[in-house]
């Protein structure tokens, strides 16, 4: 899919967002025009096709590919009993949506402020076939300039609760509701919460990552990303309760940069026990000293 086809996406979907913003609830649309959506996006440049070209089908691998309609993007909530069956589709098929995918998040536009002010898009980092997904709010300054979620202090912490399941940040896949930093104006430094209406038009790219990945489980990282995924307040309340979001088991937990605020051993073995739920989830074996952790100290 060419850059140039992606751009115009972009700013059709911008155009669209800006009516609805002023209250236009419909757009009229030519039944010509409707044809013309209908077609397949525009393919590179090709040789000329001999007079009698073969008959050229629709890769059936990519057809299996989950792809978010306008119903699915709205959040489910509500207690997850099982975890979804994860879809057969074809790990090439897969790797190509994503980077796809990746490409389109590279030159979004749809928040002018944060395109302007951003260094880098922070589209998400793992294994796109992983079992565990962790979600969090929004890129702060080092992520911004190093175009990788959690990477800072939070995400080093992170980094040592994901080894300390037994996983690796290379087994799991790391994103954020929001792929721009939330800009500062006027600030030299600190980050800022990003609005609902950010959230709310970046999510769509995250829905297609976890369309993509179909993970067993997520794991909401702080009150920000719970708001921005189930539309709920009150992470005290939430954490340690399974939740569930498009489908599949989400675990509510205090963010990384909580803890290392508060560096209580109490609020670390909360986490902890959610991490132990996530694990039994994933069906993982857990030793004694895992469960042991924090006990001591708690």
């Amino acid at each position: 899919m060419s850059t140039a086809y992606l751009q115009l996406l972009d700013a059709t979907l911008q155009h669209l967002e800006d009516l609805k913003r002023r209250g236009v609830r419909f757009a009229s649309v030519t039944s010509a025009t409707l044809a013309e959506l209908a077609k397949a996006p525009p393919a590179p440049a090709t040789p000329p096709a001999p007079a009698e070209p073969p008959v050229r089908s629709a890769p059936p691998a990519r057809a299996s590919i989950p792809v978010a309609t306008p119903t699915e993007l709205l959040p489910a909530s509500g207690t997850a009993e099982t975890a979804p069956s994860r879809q057969s589709v074809d790990p090439a098929a897969k790797a190509e949506a994503m980077r796809e995918l990746r490409e389109r998040a590279l030159v979004c536009l749809k928040c002018p402020n944060l395109a302007s002010a951003r260094k880098n898009v922070v589209f998400g980092v793992g294994d796109i076939h992983a079992q565990l997904m962790f979600v969090g709010e929004a890129p702060g300054a080092d992520e911004d300039e190093q175009g990788e979620p959690f990477v800072g202090a939070a995400g080093q912490l992170l980094t040592k609760i994901i080894q300390t399941m037994g996983l690796s940040r290379e087994r799991v896949y790391i994103a954020n509701i929001l792929k721009c930093r939330p800009d500062t104006p006027g600030q030299s430094s600190g980050n800022r919460k990003p609005t609902a209406d950010e959230m709310k038009t970046c999510i769509p790219y995250l829905h297609s990552q976890i369309d993509l990945i179909q993970p067993r489980a997520l794991v909401a990282l702080g009150g920000v990303a719970i708001e921005g995924l189930l539309g709920k307040s009150g992470i005290t309340r939430l954490r340690g309760q399974w939740q569930t979001y498009r489908g599949i088991p989400l675990m509510p937990t205090f963010h990384p940069s909580y803890l290392l605020r508060t560096m209580s051993p109490r609020d670390k073995r909360l986490v902890w026990e959610d991490m132990l739920q996530v694990i039994e989830r994933l069906e993982m074996p857990i030793s004694e000293k895992q469960r042991g952790f924090f006990l001591a100290r708690g």
